[in-house]
């Protein structure tokens, strides 16, 4: 089955307009992610070359390292550029349900990252402060470069971040997050030197242990988020009630339970059980669900795969049932009716049968032909309820007369 807004739901998976619509937006989403990674690098070379210049020129030690921290975020914004790129591929034969983990671990590994740079600033700056070690005055075109940076790195935190919002990347997000911890390195930096300038070189350590924390506290987010990912954690109870309440509202659906949500790489996965009239039929009952993905879709556009279940009754409360007293299927049903109704006229006459299995038994109806003038249908209902009284699984049992079913 495939329907308009779902390139993967329950039944075939035929590639309609809509589905390639969906997978063009993918690509666009894909395309802005490099391209702000690669305008966010461009601009740590330069940043950084800048940085190192300077505090080479100036000896400053704290310039030189905000510098080199500057060149690391150009290894960061590569691995970002492979991992978007692969992490938003299609879904495959070996992945089907799409490669979004691999922008949830570059997250988790983002997340490490900056939780590491806030360690290392903290222990840097921890030692400076406490062995009062001299910092030189660095001069006015020092602290002019560190404040061109820190409104640069700042530019990339604010254009990453509104990015990363549009294409619903946690991977963006962790590493505009990881630029705004750079910003907040080279103000540490600049208040270093500022201090320095006059003569009050202690504010460089002190500012930077409460950098660190902030930094830290930022990774420490981030390596949440993924791992509650990566559990497959539910959506909030309000997105799940909003859901429930969308598939409900389709004229033939008569209740929705086992709803299930979790999240790949920033996209929503969905499986579900709706509730229909036992005895519709299953083409009807298919586009029942079809009509509920499409709602859903359109009420949720981050919602990539819907994987639902056709339910007769509403079975959420009902013990599970045993293997080993499974009802019969049509083939062992036909083999032991045969047996039990063998030479009644109801049985012999019989164009078509239909079994609906409902409430732990299988209801019958048999579409007869036209019978004899002297044979009554009560009559020959019962009879056949009577010869089929040893069968533990026979249920409701109805007979129609008529010209049989197309």
């Amino acid at each position: 089955m495939a329907h308009p807004h779902s390139p993967t739901s329950a039944g075939d998976h035929a590639i309609d307009s809509t589905a390639k619509n969906q997978a063009d937006h993918h690509a666009a989403n894909t395309r802005a992610a490099h391209r702000v990674t690669l305008i966010g690098a461009g601009i740590d070379f330069v940043v950084g070359m800048f940085k190192l210049v300077a505090g080479l020129m100036v000896g400053s030690a704290a310039l030189v390292a905000d510098g080199i921290h500057s060149f690391s975020d150009i290894l960061t914004d590569i691995f970002v550029i492979g991992a978007t790129h692969f992490g938003r591929q299609a879904p495959d034969s070996g992945h089907p349900y799409g490669h979004g983990r691999i922008e949830t671990l570059a997250t988790l590994w983002l997340g490490s990252i900056l939780i590491f740079v806030a360690g290392a600033i903290a222990w840097a700056s921890l030692e400076r402060l406490f062995s009062g070690t001299p910092v030189l005055a660095p001069g006015p075109w020092a602290i002019g470069i560190a404040v061109v940076a820190l409104l640069a790195k700042e530019w990339i935190y604010r254009y990453t971040m509104k990015i990363a919002k549009q294409v619903g990347s946690k991977l963006l997000e962790a590493n505009a997050w990881h630029s705004r911890s750079d910003a907040l390195s080279t103000v540490v930096v600049l208040v270093g030197l500022l201090g320095a300038q006059l003569g009050a070189g202690w504010l460089d350590g002190a500012a930077a242990v409460v950098v660190a924390i902030m930094v830290g506290k930022i990774g420490g987010s981030l390596l949440w988020e993924a791992s509650q990912e990566l559990i497959d954690t539910a959506l909030p109870a309000s997105d799940q009630q909003r859901m429930r309440e969308t598939a409900e509202q389709v004229p033939g659906v008569r209740g929705v339970h086992d709803l299930r949500t979790r999240t790949v790489g920033g996209q929503i996965l969905l499986d579900l059980h709706l509730v229909v009239h036992p005895r519709v039929t299953v083409s009807e009952a298919h586009e029942v669900g079809n009509e509920v993905c499409r709602q859903l879709h359109h009420s949720f556009p981050d919602l990539s795969d819907v994987t639902f279940h056709i339910d007769p009754e509403d079975d959420q409360h009902a013990p599970p049932q045993s293997p080993l007293h499974a009802l019969p299927l049509r083939e062992e049903v036909e083999t032991e009716l045969a047996k039990a109704w063998s030479g009644l006229a109801a049985w012999e006459s019989c164009l078509t049968l239909d079994l609906h299995y409902l409430d732990q038994r299988i209801d019958v109806s048999l579409y007869v032909q036209q019978l004899q003038p002297e044979v009554n249908l009560d009559e020959a209902a019962d009879s056949l309820r009577k010869h089929a009284a040893g069968l533990p699984w026979i249920g409701r049992l109805r007979i129609w007369q008529g010209p049989g079913k197309a």
